[in-house]
């Protein structure tokens, strides 16, 4: 796994060890990033379930004014701060050690979050529960960038009810991200 573009370009990042995480491909992440580029310049960039932190790594490597990272397992948490430090991107991360829906209800971000990406377990709509904790937060506004990769199978046919609209979709052979902002 590695850092695709911008200052970093090329750099190794360090993945957890086990099962518990699923990091984003190489090919997919650029593909994801290809597609949001013009955003990322000094954007606020909140990435929900972390695990080695490479996408919000990728967004600060890209230009993004700040990234916050969100990630309960220690071991992925390790690796987060090591990547961080690797990339000497500590001055521009927040790092929160707990579950993200305690991190929703204490996080700030006075000017708002540009972009918030989310990987969460698979097939168990967590998704759902956090689009729910964040429909009402003030650092997600209405031009709050909301993209959440999931697996093929998982339907948001819900998300209008919730207050968002789908923006885009791009799907992949086994799963997706899906834009969405507030309506």
């Amino acid at each position: 796994m590695r850092i695709i573009s911008g200052s970093k370009r090329g750099m190794v990042l360090e993945t957890p060890e086990g099962l518990d995480t699923r990091p984003t491909s190489d090919r997919i992440k650029e593909t994801l990033f290809n597609m949001i580029a013009f955003d990322i310049p000094d954007c606020n960039f909140l990435d929900l379930f972390s695990g080695s932190g490479q996408m919000g790594i990728e967004a600060l490597s890209r230009g993004a004014k700040e990234a916050v990272f969100v990630e309960k397992d220690k071991k992925a948490l390790n690796c987060i701060n090591h990547n961080i430090a690797k990339a000497k991107f500590e001055d521009c991360s927040k790092v929160f050690n707990e579950d993200v829906f305690s991190a929703i209800s204490r996080l700030k971000c006075s000017d708002g979050f540009d972009i918030v990406f989310m990987d969460p377990p698979y097939n168990k709509l967590i998704e759902k529960q956090v689009l729910e904790s964040l429909v009402s937060r003030d650092y997600i506004t209405d031009d709050t960038m909301i993209i959440v990769e999931a697996s093929i199978e998982t339907s948001f046919d819900y998300v209008s009810e919730l207050g968002y609209s789908i923006v885009k979709e791009k799907v992949y052979k086994t799963n997706k991200h899906i834009f969405l902002k507030k309506v």
